[in-house]
């Protein structure tokens, strides 16, 4: 598989032979599906609470007698099907919304989506990106000559860069990662992912 390397100004000036595993897989949208979900899912923290009907604060009195009111009989106020009553299955903190991937699985699915978006033409690589001070504007600038200032922008680089970081934080269209910190709801999200070559050989050393 052959990736167009971009310079500067955007434009193609040369190739760079990438995996076929990684970016010349078939499209598996039941698998990327499943993938993002299960993403989604594990992030998600079990924190809301709900009470049942033994934790309501309401009297164990009896409403009104059993009979002869003309009304439906009832035992307590903190019944489920009371206003203010307790919850018939409430919530609880400890609830797991966790869900199981197969490592094979999950790396099929990342390589699913990186293959598309190489397919769709998505998928920039340029030899290094950085910036020579932490500035939003010179970050700004580097896109706009990469063609890229448009649309929201995935930057993925293969080491960390506080100047791109601390750039990045005031552009809200611009999200900044490294190949390890690179999620598949990330890359489904981002109309255009910005890849670096040394990104490239480090994604072909995790995920195939």
């Amino acid at each position: 598989m052959e990736l167009k390397l971009l310079n500067e100004q955007g434009q193609p000036s040369a190739t760079l032979e990438a995996s076929d595993a990684l970016f010349g897989r078939e499209y598996n949208e039941a698998l990327i599906h499943q993938v993002v979900v299960a993403y989604m899912a594990n992030a998600r923290s079990g924190n809301r609470a709900q009470k049942g009907r033994d934790e309501v604060a309401h009297t164990t009195h009896k409403p009104w007698r059993q009979k002869g009111t003309g009304r439906a009989r009832s035992g307590m106020s903190s019944s489920p099907i009371w206003r203010g009553g307790g919850r018939a299955f409430p919530n609880k903190p400890d609830e797991n919304f966790s869900h199981k991937v197969n490592r094979k699985m999950y790396r099929a699915g990342v390589a699913a989506i990186l293959s598309q978006l190489a397919r769709d033409g998505r998928l920039s690589v340029v030899e290094g990106f950085a910036v020579e001070a932490p500035k939003t504007k010179l970050l700004a600038q580097k896109l706009k000559g990469l063609g890229l200032s448009d649309g929201p922008v995935l930057v993925i680089t293969d080491a960390f860069d506080e100047n791109l970081y601390l750039s990045s934080r005031n552009l809200p269209n611009v999200l900044v990662l490294e190949v390890s910190e690179t999620d598949p709801v990330s890359l489904v999200r981002f109309p255009n992912v910005l890849v670096t070559k040394g990104a490239v050989a480090k994604m072909e050393e995790i995920w195939q």
